[in-house]
């Protein structure tokens, strides 16, 4: 296991005796662990990496670490590998685990919570994930809430998840730092295109709920436009061969271009005239952010975090699950003189208030330096 080699520097001591917090440095090495690839594109690991990147800068070095995929069936050889993982790292460590692992992992963290000190990174709830039976809600729902008992602190990506822990976890509410994803400024899109081009990006799973969106589409088929779902499939492949051949069925083959997986994905916004994305639920909801960081009038579901992040200047939001509501905005804004353009101006003037990667890996540097120095 690598060790870290940051710099120590020394606490001051104020003219009033007192020791300066914020130059307190410890002897603790600080790691990262994840399940799976830290480079697999979604916005979970997108956080991760660019938070390991930004503490860096810092100067807070973070071991990145590796578990196997997580989940409640997981098989007793994945376990002992975790295990092996943890039991690997130095005692006395500050350990961020991954939601998308702690979750799950909640026998493993017991048996290391006295020798690590354990800080949750909770995208959202793994409970409230879509498709899931009332069974395996409520032993997810028992797992994580187990696993958050074991930790020191817990960061969260937005307000919504920090009110969903302490309200229905018992999470106390000093132990959560709330630090949003940072956004990356980028030009604003002309949205000029003849037809207008509706974007949607998001891995093909049923959170996201592209049926719903296919349907609102389906709805609004007399209309001028295209679309382009741009998002992988590799979660659950099954789904997405289901939507496709909801697309067929709908006769939109032509209209709805299922993109995949893009290198750069970029140009998608700098391409878009409308950002699309009904999903069911969003711990944070990065792509809300990018695409208003692109000046894109968003259409969205209000649900979890999307309220705080969309203002109605820039946005419209229905409720979730409803394609007729869905159908009723897209026909609303593109249909309604100057529309579009009038969000397209609230959503440039709510990108200048986006935070930065660096706004956001500060408010974590200083909890995980609370958390060694405890």
């Amino acid at each position: 296991m690598p060790r870290s080699t940051h710099s120590v520097r020394p606490a001051t001591t104020k003219s009033d005796g007192t020791r300066d917090a914020h130059s307190l440095q410890s002897n603790s090495e600080f790691y990262l662990v994840y399940p799976g690839d830290l480079d697999t594109r979604t916005g979970g690991y997108t956080y991760d990496k660019r938070l390991i990147e930004e503490l860096g800068q810092l100067g807070l070095r973070i071991n990145p670490v590796s578990l196997p995929q997580c989940s409640p069936d997981m098989s007793q050889g994945a376990r002992l590998m975790v295990q092996e993982k943890l039991v690997a790292i130095p005692e006395g460590s500050v350990v961020v685990i991954d939601g998308l692992a702690l979750g799950v992992l909640d026998r493993e963290t017991t048996e290391v919570r006295q020798r690590l000190r354990l800080v949750a990174l909770c995208h959202h709830p793994l409970a409230l994930e879509s498709g899931l039976n009332s069974a395996e809600q409520s032993q997810l729902f028992e797992s994580e809430r187990r696993a958050l008992a074991n930790v020191h602190a817990t960061l969260v990506t937005s307000e919504s998840t920090r009110r969903i822990l302490t309200d229905d976890f018992g999470v106390c509410e000093d132990s959560i730092t709330v630090a949003v994803p940072g956004t990356d400024r980028r030009p604003f899109a002309e949205c000029a295109g003849s037809p207008p081009r509706l974007l949607t990006v998001g891995s093909l799973t049923r959170r996201k709920a592209h049926d719903v969106l296919i349907s609102a589409l389906a709805d609004v088929a007399a209309l001028d436009w295209e679309a382009r779902f741009v998002g992988g499939d590799h979660f659950d492949a099954k789904w997405a061969q289901r939507l496709r051949a909801q697309v067929a069925a709908e006769n939109l083959e032509h209209r709805i271009q299922f993109a995949g997986l893009v290198p750069d994905v970029e140009p998608e916004y700098q391409q878009a005239d409308v950002f699309i994305l009904p999903s069911r639920f969003e711990g944070y909801g990065m792509v809300f952010a990018e695409a208003l960081s692109a000046g894109l009038p968003v259409i969205a579901a209000k649900t979890g975090a999307v309220p705080d992040l969309v203002p109605g200047t820039a946005g419209l939001l229905v409720v979730p699950d409803d394609p007729e509501a869905l159908a009723g905005v897209i026909h609303k804004l593109l249909t309604t003189a100057g529309l579009r353009q009038q969000l397209q101006q609230g959503a440039r003037a709510c990108a200048a208030e986006l935070p930065t990667w660096r706004d956001s890996a500060e408010k974590v540097c200083r909890r995980l330096r609370e958390v060694s120095q405890a």
